[in-house]
């Protein structure tokens, strides 16, 4: 007769390849999932900014010899002023010359 420590011993130990192998295949699977969900959600969103007319191009050479390239509707006047009025500052543009130029 057999103990329980020679029966336990004898026996095969079984490897889990078909559940390290259904792992494996799932978990790719499911990357492959992701990254086409997510390639079709992207293209499917566009943002797109309205059209702004933002005039001619013009060159602005200012009394201190520096340039200032902008687009002619930019540009207000106020209080016998000129001044470019930009996204985010405001630059003094008096007694600089208007050159209509393409500047690319």
């Amino acid at each position: 007769m057999l103990t329980r420590v020679e029966l336990y011993n004898h026996k095969p130990k079984q490897s889990s390849w078909k559940g390290l192998f259904f792992f494996i295949a799932a978990c790719i699977i499911i990357t492959v999932g992701f990254f086409i969900f997510r390639n079709f959600y992207q293209s499917t969103i566009k943002i797109e900014a309205p059209n702004e007319n933002l005039g001619q191009k013009v060159v602005i050479h200012l009394p201190n010899g520096q340039k200032v390239y902008t687009y002619d509707n930019l540009i207000i006047e106020k209080n016998g002023k000129t001044y470019y009025k930009g996204e985010r500052n405001t630059i003094d543009l008096t007694g600089g010359t208007f050159a209509y130029e393409d500047w690319d």
